[in-house]
């Protein structure tokens, strides 16, 4: 099978995303999702346009359940790379996908000069926790995905990692050696699914240590803004949400602004204990609202923007 070769990146761009990361420069990076209307689509760009003021290391656009998203994630990340400055992280999924068609979208992300690819298995449509299916004429794990994408091209691979464990996983000991499996069939990194415990992250990264696997994990962080939605994102994706912090949330359920403040609040304190225990950078949630993730940012590097708050030039 022959390889696919990335348009050229742009001088003004920064490497790949594991390069950044052994350049030893604090990675920030902000994770956006494709919207389903054009209203959504207006929001989102806007967002885009904010995080942009802050020069991120990279930004990531999401891959829907059972590939339901996967036209817009293409359309919007090869958008970010020809028409921003930003550097985009593209999401790929291998549920409900052919080799073929996986291929394809991975040409699609080369002829706009993406050379960063976050492989994932993903999730079942309808039901995340459902039965997991393969694709006659895909693949089974995302170790495999991981090593379709280096066959195809200079591509700079990632790949997820959870600190909880992931909710099919038997145990963290098993979650951790699936992890290895991805990183020894060629992926560089990996960014966590969002968790509240800096812990659970240190814990995360000892075992994968023990297993000889010394690669960059990115805590995913993301600032509670919304109650209901939090709690139900944490029961699908396994992300243990801390009681006492519950206790607080529920006390101003009613009251947006200290909801958001209190997410803000313990974003930045767990930011900024996994930066000080080593982490390589911080991957922001921003479900298309930048103002909440853009406060924590700045709560950990005042004012400054551009590299000297850990973005690239």
């Amino acid at each position: 099978m022959g390889s696919i070769e990335a348009r050229p990146r742009s001088p003004r761009r920064p490497a790949t995303m594991s390069e950044f990361l052994a350049s030893g420069v604090t990675s920030y990076s902000f994770e956006f999702f494709p919207p389903k209307t054009p209203g959504g689509e207006r929001h989102l760009w806007t967002a885009l346009r904010e995080i942009e003021a802050l020069r991120p290391s990279f930004v990531s656009v999401t891959y829907g359940a059972g590939g339901s998203t996967r036209d817009g994630t293409v359309r919007i990340s090869e958008r970010i790379g020809t028409e921003t400055s930003l550097t985009p992280i593209a999401h790929l999924t291998a549920v409900n996908h052919s080799r073929a068609e996986l291929r394809r979208v991975i040409g699609s992300y080369a002829g706009a000069g993406i050379r960063d690819i976050l492989a994932l298995r993903g999730d079942p449509p309808g039901n995340p926790l459902g039965t997991w299916v393969r694709h006659p004429n895909g693949f089974a794990y995302a170790d495999e995905l991981v090593t379709f994408v280096r066959s195809l091209g200079d591509f700079c691979v990632g790949v997820a990692a959870f600190p909880d464990k992931h909710p099919r996983a038997a145990d963290l000991d098993a979650d951790a050696r699936v992890l290895a499996g991805k990183f020894r069939a060629g992926a560089g990194y990996a960014i966590t699914q969002f968790f509240f415990d800096a812990d659970a992250y240190f814990r995360l990264v000892e075992r994968l240590a023990r297993l000889g696997c010394d690669q960059p994990i990115v805590p995913g962080v993301m600032p509670v803004t919304n109650v209901a939605q939090i709690t139900r994102m944490a029961q699908l994706s396994g992300a243990a949400f801390p009681p006492a912090l519950a206790r607080r949330l529920e006390a101003v359920a009613d009251d947006a602004m200290a909801v958001r403040e209190i997410g803000i609040e313990v974003a930045t304190a767990l930011s900024a204990r996994l930066l000080a225990g080593g982490a390589p950078g911080l991957h922001f949630i921003t479900l298309n609202r930048s103002t909440a993730t853009r406060d924590v940012y700045r709560n950990l590097v005042g004012s400054a923007v551009g590299p000297a708050a850990g973005a690239a030039a």
